[in-house]
């Protein structure tokens, strides 16, 4: 955790290469939407991205360490919750375990539910039809 925290001084914060929106995230095929929302918040507002040709993994926060072998080291991890705190926290972690190809989605659920109406969704459909 250590030399993950010490990477993360002005220059990479400034980059912004640690986020996604969540727009492009949709746009990454073969990638992991990992809601770290706890099992209530997941009960009441669950994501599916199949369409997107992306998977979601629910893992709460609290059960992350003990459950990081569910997740693949090569490929593309966005990590997600409704207020982005828990987002970032996860995000660190995966980064001081060895997960490289991780992104913090800077999205609440507001921001998702946004990108999931008719449009984009048919924009999706058609894609997927031509």
């Amino acid at each position: 955790m250590e030399q993950a925290l010490k990477k993360m001084g002005l220059g990479f914060t400034g980059r912004g290469e640690h986020v996604i929106g969540f727009e492009t995230f949709l746009t990454k095929k073969d990638a992991i939407f990992l809601d770290v929302r706890s099992k209530e918040e997941c009960d009441t507002l669950r994501f599916n991205f199949e369409l997107f040709g992306i998977k979601v993994v629910e893992i709460p926060i609290e059960q992350l360490p003990d459950r990081i072998n569910e997740l693949p080291k090569n490929k593309l991890i966005g990590t997600f919750c409704s207020s982005k705190t828990r987002a970032s926290w996860a995000y660190i972690y995966l980064i001081s375990k060895g997960f490289k190809n991780t992104k913090w989605i800077s999205a609440g659920n507001e921001d998702v539910g946004a990108h999931l109406k008719p449009g984009p969704i048919f924009k999706q459909i058609s894609k997927q039809t031509n």
